[in-house]
């Protein structure tokens, strides 16, 4: 089998070979922990809706140190609270299986509606260098994520995912990085390193670097 197809076969496979069979148990033994029932979603959007709430509080404390941060910083840092004081306590069950439902739900409504808002014809004017700037981030993103961070993180499958997951995030946001990894994992294997590294990075860890970064530019200016 030749050519450029026949190569990007066997490249391929050779990084299905590299998927660690330990990741199909972890999510397995979650889903089965976290069982999905009917009954459970009221109490998962009351979850989330605590953690809403709590996030509240959170994002006007942060607002008071004077920097910007995004309004759900605050819901995640409460969320992550939350699930974790119930896994090491065991006083409480977040409902993982209703939640993770929901939020594939909102990450459709979020993509759905972000193509709905788009306004093209206002841009008219600026489409060459709208299309030459989106160009120009497409090759950047591209070169980064196959030389950088696919060799980074291993050139394995799990690496692949990341990649995919970067490229999401680099040409849009996190719930674009979350849609690229759903689609790759649901076609071929679950990558649970991907689904722990990229939302931890790009939701958390870039938001606060973000805000800290605009906020010196600001000032300084």
């Amino acid at each position: 089998m030749g050519g450029p197809t026949g190569r990007l076969l066997i490249e391929r496979r050779k990084l299905l070979d590299t998927v660690v069979p330990e990741d199909d148990s972890l999510l397995v033994e979650e889903e089965i922990k976290h069982e999905r029932h009917t009954s459970m979603y009221p109490a998962a959007v009351f979850q989330l809706i605590i953690a809403i709430g709590i996030g509240t509080f959170i994002s006007k404390a942060l607002a008071m140190t004077g920097l910007t941060f995004p309004i759900y910083i605050g819901a995640m840092i409460a969320a992550a609270c939350m699930r974790n004081i119930g896994e090491f306590t065991h006083k409480f069950t977040t409902h993982m299986g209703e939640i993770n439902d929901i939020g594939g739900i909102s990450l459709s409504l979020f993509l759905g509606i972000a193509m709905i808002t788009l306004k093209l014809w206002q841009l008219a004017a600026l489409a060459l260098p709208l299309i030459i700037l989106l160009a120009g981030q497409t090759l950047l993103i591209f070169l980064f994520t196959y030389f950088v961070i696919f060799n980074i993180m291993g050139r394995d499958y799990d690496a692949a995912v990341i990649a995919a997951g970067v490229c999401g995030f680099g040409m849009g946001a996190t719930p674009n990085a979350m849609a690229n990894m759903q689609a790759l994992c649901e076609k071929y294997a679950p990558s649970v390193k991907a689904y722990l590294l990229i939302p931890l990075v790009g939701s958390l860890f870039a938001d606060f670097l973000n805000s800290l970064v605009i906020t010196f530019f600001i000032n300084f200016i």
